[in-house]
C-alpha cells in the first residue's frame, strides 16, 4: 500500500473512530433542557363525572380553553366502565381533543395485583389489557395502574411481591405489543416508600414501565422520597397537598418544580386537586401556581 493510500486509510479509521464514539463522548452525555407539558388528571372532576353534571366532551372544552397542553381521562369515566366503549367512541373523543389541540396524556384502570386469588389477579391483567388496546386506540402513551389494596397481612411480603411483579410483567409485554407503557402509582395502598416503588420497577425492569410519581402519597418526607424515585417517573400527578412526617401540609410548588427541573424529566406534569370546594376553582389556583414555578 502506497504512502497516500496508507493515510486515506489512516483518516478513513480515525474518522471511524470518531463517529463511533460520539455518542458516548456528545449528546448523550448532554443533559437536556427541562421540557414539561401540562395536563389535568379527570379525577379532580370526580364528584360531577360521576354524578352526570359533566362528560368527557366538557372536560376536553374545559382544558381547551384553560390552555392545558394535556388531559389525563382515567378509564373509569368512559360509559360503561370497566367495559372499554366501542370504537366510535373511542375515536369521536380522540378526534376532538385533536381538533381542540389537546393531547391525551394518559389513561388508568381500578386493578389489584396484591390480591392472594389468582383468578382475581388474572381479571385485573385482563382488564388493564383491555385497556390497553383502548389507549392504544386513543394514541394514549401511557395507563395507569396500582399495586394493590388487598388484606395480605398474613402473607410474607416477599410472595406477594412476586406474584405483583408477575402480574406486571404480563401486563407490561402487552402494552409493549401496542406501544402502550404501564405506569405504576405510589397510592400508599401496597407500595407506601420510595424504596417499596423502586424494588417493583427494578424487579419488572423493562424501558416500558415506569413510575407515574404521586407526590401526595408518601407518608415521610415526600420531598427526599420524590427526590429519590424521580429517576423513574415517566409521568406525575401533582397534588395541592403532600406530608412531611406524616402531617399533611400545602405543596412547595416552587421547591417541587425545582426539583423537576434539576432532574432528568421531560414530559406532562398532570395536576390533581383533590377536596371539597368548586373544582374550576381550585384547578384554575394550582395551575396558576404551577405555571409561575415553572417560569
Amino acid at each position: 500500500m502506497n504512502r497516500n493510500r496508507k493515510s486515506e486509510f489512516g483518516l478513513i479509521v480515525i474518522l471511524f473512530l470518531l463517529v463511533v464514539s460520539f455518542p458516548l463522548t456528545g449528546m448523550s452525555q448532554q443533559k437536556l433542557p427541562p421540557k414539561l407539558k401540562t395536563s389535568l388528571n379527570a379525577y379532580s372532576f370526580n364528584d360531577p363525572l360521576m354524578n352526570g353534571e359533566m362528560n368527557l366532551d366538557e372536560l376536553l372544552e374545559y382544558c381547551a380553553a384553560n390552555q392545558f397542553d394535556a388531559v389525563d381521562i382515567t378509564a373509569y369515566y368512559f360509559p360503561g366502565y370497566p367495559e372499554v366503549p366501542s370504537d366510535e367512541y373511542l375515536y369521536h373523543i380522540k378526534q376532538k381533543a385533536f381538533l381542540l389541540g389537546l393531547e391525551i396524556s394518559g389513561t388508568g384502570v381500578r386493578n389489584d395485583f396484591t390480591d392472594p386469588d389468582p383468578a382475581r389477579r388474572k381479571a385485573s391483567v385482563a382488564l388493564v389489557k383491555n385497556w390497553i388496546v383502548a389507549a392504544e386506540k386513543l394514541g394514549v402513551p401511557v395507563i395507569r395502574v396500582f399495586s394493590g389494596t388487598a388484606d395480605v397481612k398474613h402473607i410474607p411480603r416477599e410472595k406477594v411481591v412476586d406474584y405483583l411483579v408477575e402480574s406486571l410483567r404480563e401486563c407490561v409485554e402487552f402494552g409493549k405489543a401496542h406501544g402502550v407503557v404501564v405506569g405504576i402509582q405510589n397510592h400508599h395502598d401496597f407500595l407506601k416508600t420510595a424504596d417499596q416503588t423502586i424494588e417493583i420497577i427494578q424487579r419488572v425492569n423493562s424501558d416500558w414501565f415506569g413510575l407515574i410519581l404521586d407526590i401526595g402519597s408518601f407518608r415521610n418526607d415526600a420531598y427526599q422520597e420524590i427526590k429519590k424515585t424521580i429517576p423513574y417517573a415517566i409521568s406525575w400527578q401533582l397534588k395541592e397537598n403532600l406530608y412531611m412526617n406524616g402531617i399533611e401540609q400545602k405543596t412547595d410548588v416552587k421547591k417541587l418544580m425545582a426539583i423537576i427541573q434539576e432532574s432528568s424529566y421531560r414530559g406532562y406534569i398532570p395536576l390533581e386537586t383533590l377536596g371539597k370546594g368548586d373544582p374550576k376553582v381550585k384547578i384554575t389556583l394550582f395551575l396558576n401556581e404551577i405555571r409561575r414555578a415553572m417560569k
